[in-house]
């Protein structure tokens, strides 16, 4: 069909050499949550750093990559090819990233390495739905076919340029507090901050912040809260290091049985089978 995604998870003891996973005429997308990495090309170099985003691809020479040892790596990769970007993307518009313009354009592409952009919370979210899918069977290739116009929504569209003409300040100073108020959430699972104190930490009124987190998050922020409660409890049951009350309470559920009625909402399993149903190695690819 054209892409792929893939989930990696691994501490290497020796430096791994990151770049033969790559395919060649693709290009991909790497959200990298842990991990430092290195990409080479005759005319690029990039570090690759914790909770950041890159875009490259691998077209008429290979790309040197590697994974440093001693680190836990952690990121997403999703992979798309040339042909199928060619016959998806929209064209002429002038929204496209120069980057992909520029491999939209080519008729054999060169391999190169965009710039990184740091994850926002939209992008770390994205991760998360995509490591849990909430549906199986038919549907599942439905639902990743959604999210795969998802990330090319996200991050092959000048979004700068779309803001310059049309957003002010204001706007980036909002996106800013939406994304200060994500991090204060997730910082504090198990103790929450009132609305309020929300509001005095990113410094706006606990009636603007809530409106605001709304709109750009797509979600209140008790429903934000509820789920990033529940995907850190998945990865403490993955780890198998903690049982169900465990996780549940390292998470701020002071009820095991309404912890595992969302948990069942959110995953479609009860909380104490859900290691049972993780694969080895995590891979969803079309």
């Amino acid at each position: 069909m054209g892409w792929s995604f893939e989930w990696h998870d691994f501490e290497p003891a020796a430096r791994v050499e990151w770049g033969r996973s790559f395919h060649p005429q693709g290009l991909e997308v790497c959200l990298n949550l842990a991990g430092a990495g290195r990409l080479v090309t005759k005319k690029d170099e990039f570090e690759l750093r914790p909770e950041s985003a890159a875009l490259y691809i691998s077209g008429d020479t290979p790309v040197n990559a590697w994974r440093e040892a001693g680190q836990r790596h952690q990121f997403l990769t999703a992979e798309f090819s040339v042909d199928f970007l060619r016959r998806n993307l929209p064209r002429g518009l002038g929204q496209v990233r120069p980057f992909v313009q520029r491999i939209l354009d080519a008729k054999k592409p060169a391999s190169a390495v965009d710039a990184g952009r740091p994850l926002t919370p939209r992008l770390r979210l994205l991760v998360a739905a995509l490591r849990s899918p909430p549906v199986s069977g038919a549907a599942r290739t439905m639902w990743f076919t959604a999210k795969v116009y998802e990330v090319a929504a996200e991050l092959f569209f000048d979004h700068a340029a779309e803001e310059a003409l049309f957003c002010t300040r204001q706007t980036h100073v909002a996106q800013e507090r939406v994304e200060k108020a994500a991090a204060l959430v997730r910082a504090h699972l198990a103790e929450p901050l009132s609305l309020e104190e929300l509001g005095q930490r990113v410094g706006c009124s606990p009636f603007y912040l809530s409106r605001t987190f709304t709109e750009q998050m797509g979600m209140t922020i008790s429903q934000f809260l509820r789920q990033v409660r529940l995907e850190r409890a998945a990865e403490l049951l993955r780890s198998g290091k903690f049982n169900v009350t465990q996780a549940a309470l390292e998470v701020g559920y002071s009820s095991v049985g309404h912890f595992s009625t969302a948990f069942h909402e959110t995953f479609g399993c009860c909380p104490g089978l859900y290691p049972l149903q993780m694969p080895s190695q995590q891979a969803d690819k079309e």
